[in-house]
């Protein structure tokens, strides 16, 4: 079984997200956004509501104006993630949402405006305990760095970003996250490696815009895989132009690949060939979406036929290998024989048990040490 990532991870100072550590050596937390109307209180929060089920660790609501604020108010207190208040240009939202209990609020300094409207936010962040997202977006860039750069480059995003940070130390404010998010892979991989030499608060990773569901997923696995495999990101958010739900489902698929998180199954199937014994895809497909609620972390193979099947059953909690008949590994011994009948039921009972097993010894062990 494959338990340790091999990465280092970039020493972060930690901050909390109200009950969510960020920074440090916290797990990489996964983030999304609502994408409801904020107003629509019962909307936003059975949005809120899919998310947690799928195991989001934070999510981010905008926060546009008053009415969205006082929505956001009773939005709050039916939450139970912790909730970050997206907000431009009107400093009083800010201080509004401060007032309802907000968890981290999401700035851009640049267009909050004149100075003492940022201390006005910084005095009501540290008076309550609310961390700071700088968030910088190749998208806004102040109007004399875009003239300085003449485009949007890893350097402006960064130099967009100190700005920020010199004026948060200046205030003595040190609990923020920082985001440089573009478009463009290669640019959101510069900023994130520049800066991440530069200050020692947590970095919030993603690519922004950036596209639907496959080529969204496909961009910001590129992107966020070249960071996190270097040890650079605290926590995560893919921006996808689908259900936000799935973009907390492919924020831990990227986490579970590089091995920074265990959450839910990890499947390892084949890809299918004419040598299967069954029909590898359409098992696949059905397994997954019945057994989506398991949290447990648990290894399942299914595999066509006997070329890899054992050597990957064995290496799996729970693996499937495609014969006549089809034979199943439990913690690498072959244990069970199905035929093709009812080989999904069948195999989902046997991935419910393991997974009741491991959750009850994984407890024990907590409750021991």
């Amino acid at each position: 079984m494959h338990c340790h990532s091999p990465i280092s991870r970039r020493k972060s100072r930690q901050i909390r997200v109200g009950s969510v550590l960020v920074g440090g050596d916290a797990p990489i937390s996964v983030q999304s956004m609502t994408n409801t109307d904020t107003c629509d209180v019962a909307a936003t929060v059975a949005q809120i509501r899919r998310l947690e089920d799928a195991g989001a660790d934070i999510v981010r609501v905008s926060v546009p104006d008053m009415d969205a604020a006082e929505a956001f108010g009773r939005i709050k207190q039916q939450a139970r993630v912790p909730l970050v208040a997206d907000i431009h240009f009107d400093y009083k939202i800010a201080l509004r949402v401060a007032e309802l209990g907000v968890d981290c609020l999401r700035i851009n300094p640049g267009n909050i405006g004149r100075e003492d409207r940022v201390r006005a936010v910084v005095d009501a962040a540290r008076d309550k305990g609310i961390p700071i997202r700088i968030g910088v977006n190749a998208g806004s860039l102040e109007k004399d760095l875009q003239k300085k750069y003449g485009e949007p480059t890893p350097e402006a995003l960064v130099e967009s970003a100190l700005r920020h940070v010199d004026f948060l130390d200046k205030l003595d404010f040190q609990d923020f996250k920082v985001s440089v998010k573009a478009s463009d892979v290669f640019m959101a991989v510069g900023a994130y490696r520049l800066l991440a030499g530069q200050i020692e608060q947590p970095l919030h990773l993603g690519i922004t815009e950036a596209g639907g569901l496959r080529s969204g997923t496909v961009k910001s696995a590129v992107g966020l895989g070249m960071l996190l495999a270097e040890g650079i990101g605290d926590t995560i958010r893919v921006s996808l132009a689908a259900d936000p739900v799935e973009e907390i489902k492919v924020g831990f698929d990227i986490l579970k690949s590089l091995r920074l998180r265990s959450r839910g199954i990890n499947f390892i199937a084949c890809p299918s060939c004419s040598r299967q014994n069954f029909d590898v895809v359409k098992t696949m497909n059905e397994l997954e979406s019945r057994v989506e609620d398991l949290l447990v972390p648990l290894d399942v193979a299914v595999i066509g036929c006997v070329v890899n099947g054992p050597g990957e059953a064995k290496e799996a909690h729970v693996g499937l290998t495609g014969g006549t008949p089809n034979l199943v590994y439990i913690d690498g011994k072959p244990a069970h024989k199905l035929n093709n009948d009812n080989l999904v039921d069948e195999l989902e009972k046997l991935i419910r048990q393991k997974a009741a097993e491991k959750a009850a010894a994984d407890a024990s062990l907590i409750a021991r040490s």
